[in-house]
């Protein structure tokens, strides 16, 4: 380039010709002062990024790399190296991991970067004029200089970025392991040291506990969301939720004696269009955490063994009895055909007749409470147990703990245990 012609875009930094010199020997003499530069830059970005630089660990990370970035760029004109060769300085990389482990964002690490190419950009725009006469080469040398110091601070602050949520990838990974093994102890009913877990957790285990599952067949229900929903209808503000493979979640939390109670009350659509919860008792303290979640899953369990699809929300109390009949299942349908006869069939006639004699046994034999609870007349009642007792062969007086326990099992779990229909 010729000298007074002014700054050509095109024109490699590092190409030789007779103004080379200029930039550098501007950048041989701000080496000179890369110590006194790190100082005031250091202040520069105290000024406007007071909270970052509070303990003495980070302020001294941010002037290691305030001082090794300057020395990086200075060097490289100073050389003749492309920008393109620029790497991240160890300082600069652990400045990144220390924002990461610190809980700033990206955005505010990056700021630190942006700031520094500012306080650069003055510096030279002061330096440049006095040390180069010529006004025109002034500009030149100052644009260039500016133009390669974008450009780095380009490739530099994409490699911390890269760093930082390498980082914070790295402490999410080993929080969500350490959770994890802490839930699994906690539900194997291992020792555990309390404090800890509840300051990993964020989760208290004294009180009473109530533990949950939320599950769905949809990728592209939030069931977090659903695990939110299900914290607050048994009153607390927050839940401990791990995730359950792709498409489960597990959830616990810690309430008030009485607040479980609340749970039947909450509707099934207000858990989402397409996710079923099955949830725990109220039981005290980590024992409880235990043993709320193991009935959670058992209540999963007989929601699973029913095939039902539509949402739903199951309370283990409600599910208790047919989850202890129900654990051999084979023997649970032989029980349920031995009991029922040919009211064991998988058919819609023998279910209202079923449904009929439950709704008597549960009214302990009164028709009118039956009828109202199944909202049919009292005849029609009357004649469906006429209909149950002659399809079984027995009266609905005979056997009757043993009646109702199957009748309970059809309710519940349906097709899995009834025999096919006739056609």
């Amino acid at each position: 380039m010729a000298s007074g012609s002014g700054y050509c875009p095109g024109v490699d930094l590092h190409q030789p010709d007779r103004d080379d010199i200029d930039v550098k020997a501007v950048a041989t003499q701000l080496l000179g002062q890369v110590s006194d530069l790190a100082d005031e830059m250091l202040r520069y970005l105290v000024t406007r990024i007071p909270e970052t630089v509070e303990d003495d660990e980070l302020r001294g990370l941010t002037l290691g790399s305030c001082s090794s970035n300057i020395e990086s760029v200075l060097s490289m004109v100073r050389h003749g190296i492309d920008v393109a060769a620029a790497e991240a300085p160890v300082t600069a990389l652990e400045h990144a991991r220390a924002m990461a482990s610190r809980g700033y964002s990206v955005d505010v690490m990056l700021r630190f970067y942006r700031l520094g190419h500012e306080f650069f950009t003055e510096k030279l725009s002061e330096a440049v004029p006095l040390w180069i006469e010529d006004p025109s080469i002034a500009l030149r040398t100052f644009v260039e200089l500016e133009a390669f110091g974008f450009r780095y601070i380009d490739l530099i602050s994409s490699a911390v970025a890269d760093e930082y949520v390498a980082e914070l990838d790295r402490r999410q990974h080993q929080e969500r392991v350490e959770r994890a093994d802490l839930v699994r102890a906690l539900v194997a009913g291992e020792r555990i040291n309390q404090g800890r877990a509840e300051r990993v957790l964020r989760h208290r285990l004294t009180g009473v506990q109530v533990g949950f599952v939320c599950w769905s067949g949809d990728r592209g229900v939030d069931l977090e969301k659903v695990a939110r929903r299900v914290a607050s209808a048994l009153g607390a503000e927050t839940a401990l939720v791990m995730q359950d493979g792709p498409l489960a979640v597990q959830g616990w939390v810690a309430v008030a004696s009485g607040a479980a109670a609340g749970a039947p009350s909450l509707p099934a659509d207000a858990i989402g269009s397409s996710a079923h919860v099955a949830i725990g008792s109220a039981h005290s303290g980590v024992p409880g955490f235990r043993t709320s979640h193991h009935e959670a899953l058992r209540a999963r369990r007989v929601v699973e063994l029913s095939g039902r699809a539509a949402p739903s929300l199951t309370r283990f109390p409600d599910v208790a009895l047919v989850d202890l009949l129900s654990r051999d299942v084979e023997a649970a349908k032989a029980f349920v055909q031995s009991e029922l006869g040919e009211l064991a069939r998988d058919d819609t006639r023998q279910r209202d007749e079923r449904t009929a004699l439950l709704a008597v046994l549960d009214a302990q034999g009164s028709l009118m409470s039956a009828a109202r609870t199944i909202d049919v007349h009292r005849n029609t009642v009357l004649q469906r147990v006429r209909r149950a007792e002659q399809r079984r062969g027995l009266s609905a007086s005979a056997r009757v703990a043993e009646l109702h326990a199957a009748l309970r099992l059809c309710e519940v779990l349906g097709a899995s245990v009834l025999s096919d229909r006739v056609e």
